[in-house]
């Protein structure tokens, strides 16, 4: 089979930008919605939420390649590298090693993209490893790079990246493309358009031993930043985690031939998937402002810790709602006076009230 990178034209990868165009109005138009939304939030829930994101990013990022961590470690991982006050609970290395290169790509986003930044990122995601060889520099093992599923006897290959010996060449080359398709010089690339090249190009050429897939997203993330000249808070990782299966299948669909149509169009509908989530979650915070100011001065401590729970969620909610018995043991009450605390947070409107006996269900009241 011939991979994209075998072709004599690699990597002059075919596209119209013209196709693109209103997806990249909608992303600047929605950007522009995100940042005025943004500053309705206090200084508090702004640092709240950037590291909420951050944190949700990292976690996400590595569900994608099926590496489960622990988020409150990330979380408290996060706003120790930005100073604020954490637990000083233990973080395992797996987790101290996505969360200080999520960091990193937010504080540097500006900064051109180099060896040194790529192998840098390399280290901290391979925090306490010891089954590779290559940590912090491009893989040289000998045998083919191949993205494999199936069982041992019929290996099926859905990709092969160029042998090691290609890859400082192949890197120099993609580097090189992409510093100078940055905003401001001759060869600018569209936001979008950049973003998504930015992604498969490097996945391509897959230059690490692992951890390609987590770089190659935030290479994405500060392609997007740096074309809006400020760091972007976006649940980019997030959202392809939703849609997983499509994500991979228009990798797999777009790693045969240079035209890549197909993938930036799919890649451009993320993006504003992510943002609409994005807004999502900025407007939860701006309704859990609204609902402290209407409700804090009626509610009861047992009631406090349960609604402060519930909005731990996030815009979600518990999925199915909030039971009795849930509010029993996340409060600590007996059943009479959960019941009783209950009806008064669905007098005053605080939640809504939904089913019947074993059904019955609570819900915060907000937009």
């Amino acid at each position: 089979m011939t991979w994209n990178w075998k072709h004599k034209n690699w990597p002059q990868f075919i596209y119209n930008e013209e196709d693109f165009r209103e997806q990249e109005r909608q992303f600047f138009e929605k950007t522009g919605i995100l940042y005025g939304s943004f500053q309705h939030i206090d200084a508090d829930d702004q640092e709240d939420l950037k590291i909420d994101l951050i944190s949700q990013e990292a976690v996400k990022t590595s569900e994608i390649e099926g590496e489960i961590l622990n988020r409150d470690s990330i979380h408290s991982s996060i706003r120790r590298q930005f100073g604020l006050q954490t637990d000083h609970k233990r973080i395992e290395p797996a987790e101290q090693g996505i969360a200080e290169m999520m960091v990193d790509l937010y504080r540097n986003y500006d900064t051109p993209l180099t060896e040194e930044t790529l192998f840098s990122w390399h280290e901290m995601l391979t925090n306490g490893r010891r089954d590779l060889i290559d940590i912090g520099r491009y893989r040289t093992h000998e045998d083919p790079m191949q993205i494999v599923s199936g069982h041992m006897g019929r290996p099926i290959v859905h990709f092969e990246a160029p042998p090691s010996k290609q890859v400082m060449e192949e890197m120099k080359s993609f580097l090189a493309w992409f510093n100078h398709t940055i905003k401001g010089e001759k060869n600018e690339l569209p936001a979008l358009i950049r973003a998504a090249i930015s992604h498969l190009y490097f996945e391509c050429i897959h230059p690490f031993e692992d951890g390609n897939g987590r770089i190659g997203r935030a290479i994405s993330e500060k392609s997007l930043s740096q074309s809006l000249g400020r760091p972007m808070l976006i649940a980019l990782s997030y959202t392809i985690q939703e849609h997983r299966k499509s994500y991979y299948e228009a990798l797999e669909s777009n790693n045969k031939d240079l035209d890549i149509s197909d993938w930036i169009s799919y890649f451009c509908e993320i993006v504003l998937k992510a943002q609409d989530y994005t807004q999502s979650t900025i407007s939860f915070i701006i309704e859990k402002g609204k609902f402290y100011k209407r409700f804090e001065k009626q509610l009861n401590e047992r009631q406090l810790k349960v609604v402060e729970r519930v909005f731990r969620e996030g815009f979600g909610g518990f999925k199915g709602g909030l039971s009795a018995k849930n509010y029993q043991t996340i409060s600590g009450a007996p059943s009479a006076t959960a019941t009783r605390d209950l009806t008064k947070m669905v007098e005053i409107g605080a939640f809504i009230k939904t089913g019947n006996l074993k059904s019955t269900r609570y819900f915060l009241n907000i937009n």
